[in-house]
């Protein structure tokens, strides 16, 4: 009996499948032969539409995400603060998106389609185009850094709570040496860090939301000298 042809494939079915493996088991689980194998194909039929592992690393980045919500009416600072709070609820839903390399600016539909909605927030801003651009940059770098510390710091929860907990602070008591860390120490003797958790959910969004509060409060600055 012959075989039928292998149904037509392209670079988004590709991409699609190598997210469904990213999504299960990781990124490190993501290979051409892999994602040729779990969508029935020859690893090389993937070559005619995918140049590289490499390639497919892009376009998985690109692909990760839904398109940008839309932005309340209103300020810019109002339209930031939902786009910002997307952004990292989009990583945090695919934490393996941030083990991707950057390898260049925004350069996917996704990305760009991302990318015009934090410019389009700036839009009634007196800022000059390249002022517009290195705000959304500077935010889209916020964004990144508090998504990689909060899935770092939830990746180290579950492998030691312990060190998560009252310990911690107790441990920085034996440690922190006032003459040589004076700041470090006042905070500790302070109690911040004696707490239950200090990775409650809570507490993550209100420290998020605080650093947007400063982010924002400095681009508010800066728009109000150019006024």
């Amino acid at each position: 009996m012959k075989r039928g042809r292998k149904p037509t494939i392209d670079a988004a079915d590709i991409t699609r499948a190598a997210i469904a493996i990213a999504d299960a088991e990781g990124l490190a689980a993501v290979s051409m032969a892999r994602v040729a194998q779990e969508m029935g194909n020859a690893t090389m039929a993937l070559y005619r539409h995918v140049k590289s592992k490499d390639e497919l690393l892009q376009l998985m980045a690109d692909a990760a995400f839904d398109d940008p919500p839309p932005l309340p009416d209103g300020g810019w600072r109002d339209k930031f603060e939902v786009w910002a709070k997307a952004l990292l609820a989009g990583i945090r839903v695919r934490p393996w998106f941030l083990q991707i390399p950057l390898n260049g600016p925004p350069s996917g539909p996704k990305s760009l389609a991302w990318f015009d909605s934090a410019l389009g927030a700036l839009d009634d801003t007196p800022l000059q185009p390249g002022e517009k651009v290195g705000v959304v940059m500077s935010l889209m770098t916020f964004v990144h850094g508090e998504a990689w510390l909060s899935v770092a710091l939830t990746q180290g929860f579950e492998s030691d709570p312990a060190q998560f907990s009252r310990q911690y602070g107790q441990r920085l008591r034996e440690i922190v040496d006032p003459h040589r860390m004076p700041a470090l120490a006042k905070i500790v003797a302070a109690g911040v860090f004696d707490v239950d958790d200090l990775l409650d959910a809570d507490d993550m969004a209100a420290e998020f939301d605080f650093g947007l509060h400063l982010f924002l409060e400095g681009v508010a600055a800066h728009i109000g000298g150019r006024s």
